[in-house]
């Protein structure tokens, strides 16, 4: 496993209530990859999702403001932000003065893009206009967490990865038991994953026994997705292939890695558990 000791994980929290750049910590993708043994090249597109139900700051006459913020951050930036810090950072607006929430965005894209290496879009919401920007809804597929199957592996196991033999389909599965740890706190992080994809038919059995086996192992959000798109594109050669983890906030913070072979961006719907 990589080692994190570099960054705030772990470690005695100092919160700051004072605006401070400094508290982002970017961690490399390349160095976070090493653990996925991913290609030179990224044989995907994609896009991880944040989104803050967290952030608050003062106006010009002290009267605290909130908004709920989207993240865009582009898969090949150079670097991912620990989320621990990025939580430190949007804590720090809380007792900082801002004239307009046009300038609170422009410090979040300012800092967020100069710490990823990459253009981040930034959205901040009032709460009024939220609630039909990302509806509580799940695409149109198939649940697959009733399969009648028996569980004996809880660390990634590729192997139960199959097709069957009936020719090319096209259809979405999902399920909500994905469950991975912190790589440093060791602390669950909830999830659940949608896979659309067209090609030979996935055994549903063997691929709910496949997501399931990540019930103890410890990676970063993102490389989870990545290890998982990688894993069905060399098990089940899918012609595409999208793979979008939904994943549970902690601090605020829900983190929603998508990656594709032909799509850009994922569909816009929350979890009901978000």
């Amino acid at each position: 496993m990589s080692d994190y000791t570099f960054t705030e994980l772990g470690k005695e929290t100092r919160y700051s209530d004072s605006y401070d750049a400094n508290l982002l910590c970017p961690i490399p993708r390349v160095k976070a990859r090493q653990s996925a043994q991913a290609p030179e090249y990224l044989p995907f597109v994609g896009v991880d999702v944040w989104t803050a139900y967290e952030l608050s700051w003062l106006n010009l006459d002290g009267l605290p403001q909130i908004a709920i913020v989207e993240f865009i951050v582009p898969c090949d930036s150079d670097s991912i932000v620990e989320s621990k810090s990025f939580k430190l950072y949007l804590n720090s607006f809380i007792q900082t003065k801002f004239s307009s929430m046009e300038e609170v965005e422009s410090h979040l894209v300012k800092d967020l893009s100069a710490a990823t290496g990459s253009i981040v879009e930034v959205t901040l919401y009032e709460l009024g206009e939220y609630q039909g920007i990302q509806p509580i809804s799940e695409p149109q597929g198939i649940c697959i967490d009733r399969q009648p199957v028996v569980i004996d592996s809880y660390t990634p196991d590729a192997s139960l990865l199959t097709t069957e033999a009936n020719g090319s389909v096209n259809e979405t599965l999902y399920s909500h038991l994905l469950k991975t740890n912190c790589p440093v706190t060791d602390q669950p992080d909830w999830a659940s994953i949608y896979i659309f994809y067209q090609g030979n038919k996935i055994d549903q059995a063997g691929l709910l026994k496949y997501i399931v086996s990540y019930r103890q192992h410890q990676d970063f959000h993102e490389q989870c997705v990545e290890q998982i798109f990688l894993d069905i594109m060399s098990a089940c050669s899918p012609t595409q292939l999208s793979v979008y983890a939904r994943y549970m906030r902690r601090g605020g913070l829900d983190i929603n890695p998508f990656r594709s072979t032909h799509s850009l961006r994922p569909p816009l719907f929350r979890q009901v558990r978000q």
